[in-house]
């Protein structure tokens, strides 16, 4: 017995100590990974507070731009650098979400937040420099893009979890997904799906379909590498791997999938512009905004409702870039606006060109191109998009000094010249020019003052100066009622005979040099009724009124109009619009007019609110009251009597003649030199004026005409403006009689007013004397200009 006891000693030894030894093992790993637990418990238990309050995103507010409507509601403009249109997750359309979930979630509603096997796949790709097969949720992604960065570290992955976790805790599943919808970045400056809807495709995202769902779903992964723009071809590859997924989630049906895969997609060309243009009233409204909000302007998702109305907005844009491009017609070519140099390889060639017309893009309609070959009967062009352009016959005329064999190198248009076109209204091309003459158009409601149209120059991508608010030119005989207004307290009547005669100021009363003034036309009529002259224009009957009524009284009365006084110095010039007016100036002057007396003030924004439908500022439209009352209603009515006559008979006849209406009044303008073009005018619901001249002050031409240049844009713009609008005759007030065919005030009634002025023995007011000698230096330079 001891014997065997003692035999199987040795077969029992070495396997105490291997059990002992993996006891061991296991307690040292049970240690370790205990230890290791408490480390990482610690870890998060540190961390977890340190993780950002996500409490706010129960009521999600992401940056989001400032927005400019018209009254209609079109986007007029957009200001932050984030395009964004918070979209609750009850308006996003299934295909949007379904789209999604395929993609980037499928099990989004079924899952903790967190795919571990994905985690872990992750981390693999991420420690041996692999690719990542893409393990991010959706409720991870929120994580990231709202409160992470998006490098890969396993400290940043631990943080994403944590928050994560938080997320899917504070929040329900909808509202995580309407964070994601709005929250991603989708390329072109678009936040969010319903931004990227209207980016890439030009259309609300509830009007989406299968086949542009899945376009933009393919946009979070990589919106560079997807983008339908730049990267057609990639976006389209991207767009069929989506359907399919779609099609195996059993979100859509095989019809479905093959009817979305062979759908064209019309994908919106970022560079076109706004249709609407109104850049220069979206300008006005960011900068009213700014100066109320701040920062918060760009960033809070302020939606602004303007006064403008969006389809005379269009009109009147429409007319004053055709004025002004009906004058640049009329130009001397002033050559190519670059040479370059044309390869013969072809893809040289391509590239030489592409570079050419990035750096002279499109100016709307006024096109950019390259010649490829030019003959005096055959200038060939090629355009961005490679369409090649064909010119003959008409359409070489406004350029047909630069075809000349003996034009100078820099006008000579040759291959290689960079050169404009526009197309022609019967649908051939034509060589153009980029325009250096500016405009200005203005439209308001005068009975509130509410803008309705604003055009602040050609083009405001080319010049961004304001010339309807900021541009102080001389209004030219556009002014001139503002003279007979004041006359028309002076015992003036419409019937009062002033004399159309040559005036002359020696050096003595000058002070310096003599000044003889002209008529436009240099004639000289005679004895004509106030209601003739103005309709002429007569610049001789203006300066007598004027002298007559006192230059002095004539400054205080057009302040009432709300012209600045310091603006229209006190002497006889300021009958011929000597002094310095902006075209909103004018168009309020003549609101008065319109609206029997009243000063309005201009205003723009309607209603300011937050995207989430807060209103924070409402407008409602004046009411007009006497304490507004800038002159009296039989003032009013008698000049309305009288710019009516210049619609009728006048300078201004085509006005009556082409709108075949009669309630049009106005008057046109045209400056010393023909510098600056105006026409202003109104019909009672509607007070708009044109202005046309260079920024820095030169002839337009011996023969450019208020009337020749600014009514025919004031014209086309009323066509649209009036279409549908009654007739509406202005109502004689209180005051006036009607004897003899003409209006009278009732004072000055049967002879009692000025019968007649200039006429020699006629009697005459008080004539006010020349300034002091202390002036005479500055009525000089008036007077010589």
């Amino acid at each position: 017995m001891s014997s065997s006891k003692t035999e199987s000693l040795p077969s029992t030894g070495p396997m105490h100590w291997a059990l002992r030894a993996l006891f061991w093992l296991v307690g040292l790993g049970l240690a370790g990974l205990f230890s290791i637990l408490a480390m990482v418990a610690l870890a998060l238990a540190m961390a977890f507070p340190n993780l950002p309050d996500i409490s706010d995103l129960s009521d999600y507010r992401p940056k989001l731009p400032l927005r400019v409507f018209s009254a209609d509601g079109d986007l007029i403009g957009e200001f932050g650098e984030e395009r964004r249109n918070l979209t609750p997750i009850k308006d996003i359309p299934k295909v949007m979400t379904h789209a999604i979930l395929a993609i980037e979630d499928a099990r989004f509603y079924e899952h903790g937040g967190v795919d571990y096997v994905g985690v872990v796949r992750a981390g693999l790709a991420n420690v041996g420099r692999v690719k990542s097969q893409g393990a991010s949720t959706i409720t991870m992604q929120v994580a990231r893009n709202v409160y992470l960065s998006s490098e890969k570290t396993f400290t940043r992955k631990i943080y994403e979890i944590l928050l994560t976790f938080k997320l899917e805790h504070y929040l329900s599943k909808d509202q995580i997904l309407e964070i994601y919808m709005n929250q991603i970045y989708l390329g072109n400056r678009a936040y969010g799906f319903a931004a990227a809807s209207e980016t890439y495709f030009g259309k609300a995202l509830k009007d989406i379909t299968i086949a542009e769902a899945a376009m933009l779903a393919g946009l979070p992964k990589a919106p560079s590498a997807y983008n339908p723009i730049v990267n057609p071809k990639r976006a389209r590859s991207r767009q069929l791997y989506i359907i399919d997924r779609m099609l195996e989630n059993n979100f859509i049906t095989e019809e479905q999938a093959e009817t979305a895969k062979a759908e064209p997609l019309k994908i919106k060309n970022n560079a076109a512009a706004n249709p609407i243009h109104a850049e220069y009233v979206a300008e006005m409204v960011r900068q009213l905004v700014y100066a109320q909000y701040g920062e918060e302007t760009y960033t809070r998702g302020l939606d602004v409702q303007t006064t403008l109305r969006t389809q005379d907005q269009m009109a009147a844009y429409k007319a004053l870039r055709r004025g002004i491009m009906d004058f640049e017609r009329r130009q001397v070519y002033r050559g190519p606006e670059k040479f370059i140099n044309l390869p013969s390889n072809p893809q040289e060639l391509e590239d030489a060109i592409d570079e050419a017309l990035d750096e002279h893009p499109d100016n709307g309609d006024v096109m950019s191109a390259v010649v490829l070959e030019a003959t005096p009967k055959l200038v060939k062009a090629i355009r961005q998009n490679a369409e090649i352009v064909e010119i003959t016959g008409d359409g070489l005329k406004p350029a047909q000094s630069g075809l000349s064999e003996k034009a100078p190198p820099n006008t000579k248009i040759r291959r290689g010249a960079v050169i404009r076109v526009a197309k022609t209204a019967k649908g051939g091309w034509e060589m153009t020019q980029l325009p250096e003459v500016e405009g200005a158009f203005v439209a308001l409601d005068p009975r509130d003052g509410s803008i309705k149209a604003l055009v602040g120059g050609f083009d405001f991508a080319k010049n961004k100066f304001n010339h309807v608010t900021q541009a102080l030119r001389q209004p030219g005989s556009s002014f001139k009622p503002f003279i007979y207004s004041a006359a028309l307290e002076k015992g003036f009547t419409p019937a009062t005979v002033v004399n159309d005669a040559p005036l002359f100021f020696s050096a003595g009363v000058t002070g310096g040099q003599p000044w003889e003034p002209k008529n436009y036309d240099g004639t000289f009529e005679g004895p004509m009724t106030l209601r003739r002259g103005l309709a002429k224009s007569k610049n001789m009957i203006s300066i007598r009124v004027l002298q007559s009524v006192g230059t002095e009284y004539a400054q205080q009365w057009v302040g009432k109009f709300g012209f600045e006084a310091e603006k229209h110095p006190a002497y006889l010039t300021m009958a011929l619009g000597a002094g310095t007016v902006t075209p909103m100036q004018m168009a309020t002057g003549y609101a008065v007019f319109a609206n029997g007396g009243y000063r309005v003030n201009p205003w723009v924004i309607s209603k300011v609110s937050e995207q989430r439908g807060k209103v924070l500022v409402e407008s409602t439209p004046p009411v007009l009251e006497e304490t507004e009352r800038a002159i009296e209603p039989r003032n009013a009515f008698i000049m309305s009597s009288l710019l009516q006559e210049v619609t009728r008979s006048g300078t201004a006849a085509r006005a009556q003649a082409t709108l075949k209406r009669p309630d049009l009044y106005g008057k046109t303008g045209t400056t010393n030199d023909s510098m600056d073009a105006w026409f202003a005018g109104y019909q009672p619901t509607l007070a708009a004026v044109t202005w046309i001249g260079y920024d820095t002050p030169r002839k337009l031409g011996d023969r450019e005409t208020g009337g020749g240049l600014s009514l025919p844009v004031w014209i086309s713009f009323m066509e649209t403006a009036l279409k549908g609008v009654p007739v509406t005759e202005i109502a004689a007030p209180e005051g006036v009689v009607y004897q003899g065919g003409e209006w009278y005030y009732d004072e000055y009634a049967k002879g009692a007013g000025i019968s007649s002025l200039g006429l020699g023995d006629a009697p005459e007011a008080e004539t006010i004397p020349m300034p002091a000698a202390e002036e005479k230096k500055k009525i000089l330079d008036l007077f010589t200009q």
